[in-house]
């Protein structure tokens, strides 16, 4: 089966899944209003197999040290997945699998899965890392942006996070945990009970973004949209916080949006 975008419907919920742009999820629309930013870089894109920063790029697997090329100087961000063309696993009317091959730039070769399903009320997104060679650690996040406004009121955001990633001047977690600071945010809040992050656009849509994980980045600093990216672990997490990849234990993430008209 060839790349080309995919168009999932149920009920009046529409999505598009973009294998050859990175395996994003190019558009969500309820009732004919699109919810994510429009644009190649935009949607919604799989964050694989890291989430955010990696200082300067590097990490360390036991004692060996891999170099990422810097696509956010001095950092590398948001893994090489987006970057790649997907491939259609098999397709239905509210579902769509697509797999990518890890490659170079990344040291080790592994399948990234993913499973988009769209009902009428909810879209389900589910990725997997997995190995038959060496292990290696990796994360799964994705990066949603949501329109800010739909043509009414702004966005409100609610969520309340145990705590918030001290921040430093490098965008990078301290290790320091402190209690969470108001918005506008470029930063990752701990949820141990799981993501349960609440978008609303009044009078129009009530969105919920929930996960079983317990790390969430929100990002808001731009005027267009707003960001609520669920993920297996913090900022240069691969570093600080390894969840390794091995040929017995795949690593799996799910996130779920769900809505309601108001």
């Amino acid at each position: 089966m060839s790349n080309k975008d995919i168009t999932l419907t149920a009920g009046d919920a529409e999505a598009t899944v973009q294998p050859g742009n990175g395996g994003r999820i190019g558009g969500l629309r309820v009732g004919g209003v699109e919810l994510l930013r429009q644009g190649d870089r935009f949607g919604c894109f799989p964050m694989v197999p890291w989430c955010g920063r990696i200082r300067d790029g590097r990490f360390l697997n036991g004692a060996t040290a891999h170099q990422m090329p810097l696509n956010s100087p001095p950092h590398a961000i948001h893994g090489t997945a987006r970057d790649g063309a997907w491939r259609i696993a098999r397709v239905s009317a509210e579902e769509a699998v697509v797999t990518y091959d890890l490659a170079d730039p990344w040291p080790y070769s592994g399948r990234v899965t993913q499973v988009v399903a769209l009902a009428e009320d909810s879209l389900t997104l589910t990725m997997s890392v997995e190995t038959y060679d060496s292990s290696f650690p990796a994360q799964i996040g994705w990066h949603p942006w949501f329109n800010r406004n739909l043509g009414g009121e702004d966005a409100q955001l609610a969520f309340s996070p145990a705590w918030q990633e001290e921040r430093g001047d490098d965008h990078l977690p301290t290790g320091n945990r402190i209690d969470p600071k108001p918005g506008p945010w470029d930063d990752c809040f701990g949820m141990p009970g799981g993501v349960d992050v609440t978008l609303t656009w009044p009078g129009q849509l009530e969105l919920k973004v929930a996960s079983r994980e317990e790390w969430v980045v929100v990002y808001d600093e731009q005027e267009a949209a707003v960001c609520v990216e669920p993920q297996t672990g913090p900022p240069n997490g691969l570093n600080t916080l390894p969840r390794l990849v091995t040929p017995l234990e795949p690593l799996e993430a799910t996130t779920t949006w769900s809505w309601r008209r108001l």
